[in-house]
């Protein structure tokens, strides 16, 4: 994780995938943010990471969680190279960079997050047509996420969602605040 976080500070900055004034904070608001949900993956599940940009939730999740077969979908080049060359150099055998927008993909997941993308009505229009029958969306949210949720439900529920929740996770300042929707 530490060589994560020091690609992040240097090529990701440099390449502008995270903002220069995001170094200070880098692991608390982005690398312990995303890794406090890995322990709600499935053992063994698949996974994918929708608009990943940086790696962000899925490289940290891929790390944390070797038995995680993980999906990187992004669909700028810039990313997708940058993504393919820190997965080289981490040595992660259980990750796939795909350049793709989440419409463009036809595969489907365990589990499907997304973090900083979009509502999460719009969201949930991107991913909940890549959650497999019994998976899950896990939408990392900040305050918003209850309003996002009413704002959201009628196309969940459109889309196959089923059972909502919404979960904190980690004992930190700021716990991550996830949106849980199970797919019927």
């Amino acid at each position: 994780m530490q060589r994560f976080a020091d690609v992040l500070a240097g090529d990701g900055v440099d390449r502008g995938l995270i903002g220069p004034r995001e170094v200070p904070r880098l692991w608390d608001r982005h690398l312990v943010n995303c890794g406090v949900v890995a322990e709600r993956l499935p053992q063994g599940c698949t996974a994918a990471d929708v608009g990943t940009g940086a790696g962000l939730p899925g490289l940290v999740w891929a790390i944390m969680r070797p038995d995680v077969r993980m999906t990187l979908i992004e669909p700028l080049l810039r990313r997708t190279t940058f993504l393919d060359e820190v997965v080289t150099e981490l040595g992660l055998q259980n990750v796939e960079v795909v350049r793709a927008r989440a419409e463009e993909v036809t595969a489907s997941y365990d589990v499907v997050t997304a973090r900083a993308v979009a509502a999460l009505e719009k969201l949930a229009k991107w991913c909940m047509p890549l959650v497999a029958p019994g998976g899950v969306l896990l939408a990392l949210k900040g305050r918003t996420a209850q309003e996002e949720l009413v704002d959201a439900r009628r196309t969940i529920g459109r889309l196959g969602g089923g059972d909502t929740v919404i979960r904190t996770y980690g004992a930190v300042e700021v716990p991550t605040t996830v949106v849980e929707v199970s797919k019927r």
